[in-house]
């Protein structure tokens, strides 16, 4: 038995170690051009609708323990009466060199080979390790059951799982919708085109601030964007390898902030 054990430990230990797979296939990105985004917060309002996110209520809010996967981050510059408000968006950043994975003692978070940072919610036995491992403050934890009255409770989408009390739960780029884009490509046994995979968030923007593709692609939308010169990722200097880039925003002057 202790032979089995050291094979599982290596096993798991392999996974941990950064740059494991050594080719993902497919690199899945956000770009966020904040030169677009508004603040509306539509995309915030679609994620709760697509992944079954629930609402806790003022109160629990006050208290931080609000479920939103992506949340509209409002800060301002300068001094009265020149201030300049500013918004960015902020969900899990699927970094490459995460973090939450290597805090996790139950390897209920892991990296797959579409280049996701992905979580297993009945493997989770909600330790916060994940939590306080993130410099990005995107992980929620469930403190308890909730349910919706009906008729609310038919709301909830049938392709997401709805989680329970005492999980870690995050953003997934709506893997869900990335697995049906992957199917319907086997099906009529092709890849994945370009635009054949839209999470909420992307449908929702209004000003189509949010791009969303596959890195590896170089005639994609994401790969053109993400060689622009406004480049930027968020925490650059935690060294954490995010998927998730940002476009900075041009002011009427011409600086970039």
């Amino acid at each position: 038995m202790s032979g089995i054990m050291q094979k599982i430990q290596e096993r798991l230990q392999s996974y941990r170690v950064p740059g494991y797979y050594k080719k993902y296939d497919y690199r899945w990105t956000m770009v966020i051009d904040l030169d677009k985004c508004n603040g509306c917060q539509a995309c915030v309002v679609a994620c709760y609708a697509e992944n079954n996110l629930q609402t806790v209520g003022k109160d629990n809010c006050g208290i931080a323990r609000n479920m939103s996967w992506i949340r509209i981050e409002k800060y301002y510059e300068g001094e009265y009466p020149d201030i300049k408000v500013k918004f960015i968006p902020i969900m899990c950043q699927h970094c490459d060199k995460a973090p939450c994975e290597i805090g996790c003692p139950v390897f209920a978070t892991y990296h797959n080979q579409d280049g996701l940072n992905t979580q297993v919610y009945n493997r989770c036995v909600g330790t916060f390790t994940c939590a306080t491992y993130c410099p990005y403050d995107v992980r929620r934890f469930n403190w308890f059951t909730y349910k919706r009255d009906k008729p609310l409770d038919q709301q909830y989408n049938p392709d997401v799982t709805v989680r329970e009390m005492g999980v870690m739960e995050k953003g997934t780029f709506c893997i869900q919708r990335i697995r049906a884009a992957k199917d319907k490509a086997k099906d009529e046994k092709r890849p994945i085109k370009d635009g054949d995979v839209t999470p909420a968030c992307v449908q929702a923007c209004p000003t189509g601030a949010m791009t969303f593709g596959d890195l590896y692609d170089p005639n994609s939308r994401v790969a053109k964007l993400a060689k622009d010169p406004r480049r930027f990722y968020l925490l650059e200097e935690k060294n954490c390898g995010p998927n998730v880039i940002y476009l900075k925003r041009v002011m009427k002057d011409g600086s970039k902030a």
